[in-house]
């Protein structure tokens, strides 16, 4: 075809060109880059998170939507039906915190390919009959504060909110003070059943955390339900003293003693099969080279899709420490800072997805999301983008541009469907 005369006026177009996720996604690419260990690091309320916000309420009103954040520090992006009322929603969404040194899409990619939904519905020129929203949920890593999927936990009432007014980073600013300098009132957090009853269904998009769709090589996959997962705390108590002048006999020291119990954890944890159990985070106090410390904190997640096991292999770890401090003259305390038991995703809206993604496997997931949470309360569901690498929460973390674009169609392809029914499913 021959090229435009440069003399003849181009035609303008009404619309700016459709966003794609991976172009989304780039454009937020430098937010948040941890040069030391690699990846992301965009915890709550950080200037990277904080940015990451006002990206997604600018992207979310270039659309039209209604944006406000609510008393628990959630966004909320609404496209509302032609009579207003925000009543039996169609909820998608995700989360833009990440762990320490995280992946690029553990997050973002929901939200990215939330707003391209929107766009590919627009372009189709649907008319929901339901009123959609797109929730962007904060601290759903739990890497600042302890308490993965805070802000969903406050909005269904499941965390208590003086606990998650008191709960402490590791700088020791309270939850409270800190969401007080971002803004938002702590006088206010905490269930918000008003919210809850405008909800009728949540599908969650979210890069998958595993290998399951590159051994069955498909792109898409619907989730089937999330392990039982939590995070405990042990402290080990010793005694402090010089390194230079304490004899090895003469010593009580707590990192010995946790070197032995966080072996311990892994040979403990192998005894159960499909079992899960990580130390991802020890800090000794006071932490000096050449102090031996006088007590030192282990973090500790454990997994297991049957409930009364993971309670079973808590119940193990604890007792094996206890032992094991011992032997050091040390003693040891666990504590529990948050659990989820399995849940399974809604039968009903599982099925319905089926039917709209037909190619789509069924998986589950070892990995926590808000959608779990949610799920207490609404009927929820997930959709998981192929990861070629099969590795999350690590720089390694990958989606193929394709594979994300896939990924929205099939979130704008299951919004169609749910959005054209004049009732929820349950």
């Amino acid at each position: 075809m021959a090229a435009a005369h440069p003399s003849v006026p181009q035609p303008i177009p009404a619309e700016p060109p459709a966003a794609t996720v991976s172009g989304l996604l780039r454009d937020i690419a430098d937010v948040g880059r941890d040069r030391t260990r690699g990846g992301y690091s965009r915890p709550v309320f950080s200037s990277a998170e904080t940015e990451l916000r006002s990206w997604f309420i600018a992207e979310a009103r270039r659309r039209g939507l209604d944006v406000y954040t609510d008393q628990n520090g959630i966004i909320w992006a609404w496209w509302d039906t032609a009579t207003g009322t925000r009543r039996n929603a169609v909820v998608t969404g995700s989360h833009l915190d990440s762990v320490p040194g995280g992946g690029e899409y553990d997050g973002p990619l929901g939200v990215a390919s939330a707003l391209v939904a929107v766009d590919l519905l627009k372009a189709r020129g649907l008319r929901p009959r339901r009123p959609l929203a797109i929730a962007v949920f904060p601290e759903e890593e739990g890497s600042r504060f302890g308490v993965p999927c805070l802000g969903s936990r406050l909005l269904t009432g499941e965390l208590d909110p003086d606990k998650a007014r008191r709960l402490k980073d590791p700088d020791g600013n309270t939850y409270a003070d800190v969401a007080a300098a971002n803004g938002q009132d702590p006088r206010l957090i905490g269930a918000d059943y008003k919210a809850l009853q405008q909800l009728g269904v949540f599908v969650e998009l979210h890069v998958e955390q595993g290998r399951g769709l590159i051994d069955l090589n498909q792109p898409v996959a619907i989730g089937s339900s999330i392990l039982g997962h939590g995070r405990w705390k042990l402290t080990l108590t010793g005694e402090g003293n010089h390194a230079g002048t304490t004899l090895m006999k003469d010593r009580k020291d707590p990192m010995i003693a946790a070197a032995k119990v966080m072996v311990g954890i892994r040979d403990t944890a192998r005894k159960y099969r499909d079992a899960r159990a990580t130390v991802g985070r020890i800090h000794p106090v006071p932490g000096g080279t050449n102090v031996i410390a006088s007590r030192v904190d282990l973090w500790i997640d454990v997994r297991h899709p049957d409930d009364s096991v993971t309670a079973a292999l808590v119940e193990a770890i604890g007792l094996n420490a206890q032992v094991m401090a011992a032997e050091e003259g040390c003693t040891s305390s666990l504590s529990m800072e948050s659990r989820s038991p399995t849940v399974r995703f809604d039968a009903g809206l599982r099925d319905r997805l089926q039917e709209l993604l037909p190619a789509a496997p069924v998986l589950d997931t070892g990995a926590g999301h808000d959608a779990g949470v949610l799920g207490s309360q609404i009927p929820t569901a997930m959709l998981f983008i192929r990861n070629p690498t099969g590795v999350s929460h690590s720089p390694d973390e990958l989606v193929e541009d394709w594979d994300a674009e896939a990924g929205a169609v099939a979130l704008a392809d299951s919004l169609a469907g749910l959005l054209g029914e004049a009732r929820g499913i349950g």
